[in-house]
């Protein structure tokens, strides 16, 4: 997933649901789809130049999203208050300006970077470290 920044503290992006991300037959698993809502909602934290972790994650799914699709996705901040940050998102069919096939919203918590040294595995967090790319938000998600 790649993520374009656009104004108003938002992203969009696209998502190709892949025969790997099949849950029924030729559709779309709503577990991989919210799986991409929390990647895309979670890339928003990259405007505040903090880290953030899911606290809570909704999807509503509105329509199927067949196997071969490419899902438009946007997301947005809606506000923030301290450490929370709430923010949302669509999925759309076809172009930004298709059908809605799933929203979602979510709120985010701001940490400090010792949350992932104390909770993560030290291998992933020194490779942080060292890759500027990584540590400074790079938007490409899973190239």
């Amino acid at each position: 997933m790649r993520f374009t920044a656009g104004e108003d503290l938002s992203l969009s992006g696209t998502f190709t649901v892949t025969p790997d991300h099949q849950g029924a037959p030729g559709l779309a698993h709503g577990g991989l789809l919210t799986a991409a809502f929390d990647e895309a909602l979670g890339a928003l934290q990259v405007f505040f130049r903090e880290p953030a972790v899911t606290a809570r994650l909704q999807t509503q799914f509105r329509r199927p999203v067949p196997v071969g699709t490419t899902l438009y996705l946007s997301a947005r901040v809606d506000r923030r208050e301290g450490r929370k940050l709430w923010v949302s998102g669509q999925g759309r069919l076809d172009t930004l300006g298709g059908p809605v096939a799933a929203e979602a919203d979510a709120l985010f918590l701001i940490v400090p970077a010792e949350h992932f040294v104390e909770h993560g595995r030290p291998e992933d967090v020194a490779a942080v470290q060292q890759d500027p790319e990584l540590r400074n938000g790079y938007l490409e998600v899973n190239p």
